[in-house]
C-alpha cells in the first residue's frame, strides 16, 4: 500500500482543499477545490543531495508531495541556488520560499535562544533531544520563539553524536588549542573561544578549501559519514572524539507561518507527519552510515581517531558551563529555554544511569 493511501485511510487526507497556487511569495488567502495545487519551494543550508543532510531534505519534499496526493509539490533548492546557506531563515520568514531545512544554531545572531533547539555543549543526545522536543515541552518553546519571525519549526532530522573535529596537528593539551582557527558554529564555538581558539562560522561546502589553504587549522562538521563525503581526511589526519559540542544535533524544517496556517487541517497534519518521518529516518541513516564510513576512514585512509585528553575535556566542560550560563542570561526567553533543557537533562541523566549507561557497561 502506498504511503498516501495509508495516510488517507487514517483520515489525514480526507478533505480536498488547498490554496491558490503560489510560485513566489505566500498569498494570505486560503481557497479549496479539487483542482487547486500548491507549488512550494524549500531552501536548504546544504549542498544539493549532500549525503544525509541534503538527501534528507529531498526525502522530506518527496514525502510531502506523495502523501498529499500532489496537492503540495515541493521543489528543493540547495545552498547557494537561491541564497546562501545562512539566508534560509530570512527566505522562509519573508515567504520568498515556503519551507527551509537547516540548523537552528545558525540563527543565534537573530534569536539568542535558537541554539538550544539544535545542539548544546555537553547537553542532550539524540534520544533525549527528541524526548524534550516531542514530549518535554521543547517544541512549544521553539514555536513560541519563531512565531514573531513568521515561522513554524519542526524537528527535521538528527545526526546523533558528532565528532569533536578534524585537526592538522595532534592535540595533547589545552595549550595545543590556543591560537588555532577552527570552523565551529553555535555555542560550541563560544566554548572554544573561551579556551583560546578563534571560532569561524562557515557553510559546510567551504570547509575543505579553507582547511586546504590554511585559512583554518581545524574544523568540526558532522561525523564520518559526512566528513568522508567532503574529503576532510585529505587535509587533516587527526579526528578527535567525543563530540562534546554537538551530542545530538537536531535539524529543523521551518515552514512559513502564513503558508502553514492557510493549509487545510489534513495537509497541516501531512507536513507534520512527514517531518516526523524524516526526523526518525535521518537518525537511522546516520547511525548506519557512520559505522561504514568510520571503517573506511581508518582502514583505507589511515585516519587516526583519537580521544580528547582528559584535561582538554575538563577545560571544555568548565567553559561550557560559563557559556551556557551567559547564554541563559541573554534575555528572559533564553533563561526559560535553558531552564527547561537543564531540568529535562537532569531527569534523563538520572534515568539513563540505570538504563542506557548501565546497559552499555553490561554489554562491554
Amino acid at each position: 500500500m502506498k504511503r498516501r493511501e495509508i495516510l488517507r485511510g487514517a483520515g489525514l487526507a480526507t478533505a480536498i482543499a488547498g490554496l491558490a497556487a503560489c510560485g513566489g511569495k505566500t498569498g494570505p488567502a486560503a481557497q479549496s477545490g479539487p483542482d487547486l495545487k500548491l507549488k512550494w519551494k524549500m531552501a536548504t543550508a546544504w549542498p544539493t543531495n549532500f549525503p544525509g543532510l541534503g538527501t534528507g531534505a529531498a526525502r522530506l519534499a518527496e514525502l510531502i508531495t506523495q502523501a498529499s496526493g500532489g496537492r503540495i509539490t515541493v521543489k528543493v533548492f540547495g545552498a547557494g541556488e537561491l541564497a546562501s546557506a545562512f539566508e534560509v531563515f530570512d527566505l522562509v520568514s519573508r515567504g520568498t520560499v515556503q519551507m527551509g531545512h537547516s540548523a537552528a544554531y545558525y540563527w543565534k545572531g537573530k534569536l539568542p535562544a535558537s541554539p538550544f533547539f539544535s545542539a548544546m555543549p555537553f547537553g542532550l543526545n539524540a534520544q533525549e533531544m527528541n524526548g524534550w522536543l516531542y514530549a518535554g515541552g521543547g517544541i512549544e518553546l521553539w514555536r513560541e520563539l519563531y512565531a514573531p519571525s513568521n515561522l513554524v519549526p519542526f524537528p527535521g532530522g538528527n545526526t546523533g553524536v558528532q565528532m569533536a573535529g578534524w585537526f592538522r596537528k595532534p592535540i595533547t593539551s589545552v595549550a595545543d588549542l590556543k591560537g588555532l582557527k577552527m570552523r565551529i558554529p553555535g555555542l560550541g564555538g563560544e566554548v572554544m573561544e573561551k579556551i583560546g581558539v578563534t571560532p569561524v562560522n562557515m557553510p559546510g561546502g567551504e570547509i575543505f578549501s579553507s582547511l586546504q589553504s590554511g585559512a583554518i587549522d581545524a574544523a568540526e562538521w558532522v561525523g564520518p559519514y559526512n566528513d568522508l563525503a567532503f574529503g576532510l581526511h585529505r587535509v587533516a589526519k587527526y579526528c578527535y572524539y567525543p563530540g562534546w559540542q554537538e551530542p545530538g544535533s537536531a535539524l529543523e524544517c521551518m515552514v512559513n507561518k502564513e503558508a502553514f496556517e492557510a493549509l487545510p487541517k489534513d495537509l497541516q497534519s501531512i507536513v507534520e507527519i512527514c517531518c516526523q518521518t524524516v526526523n526518525s529516518q535521518m537518525l537511522a541513516e546516520y547511525t548506519t552510515r557512520n559505522q561504514e564510513a568510520y571503517d573506511t576512514l581508518r582502514n583505507q585512509h589511515g585516519v587516526q581517531f583519537l580521544p580528547l585528553p582528559a584535561d582538554v575535556l575538563a577545560a571544555l566542560r568548565q567553559a561550557a558551563t560559563e557559556v551556557l550560563d551567559a547564554a541563559g542570561a541573554a534575555d528572559p526567553f533564553s533563561a526559560k529555554v535553558l531552564a527547561s533543557v537543564r531540568a529535562y537533562q537532569a531527569r534523563a541523566k538520572a534515568w539513563h544511569l540505570i538504563s542506557e549507561e548501565a546497559f552499555y557497561d553490561a554489554r562491554r
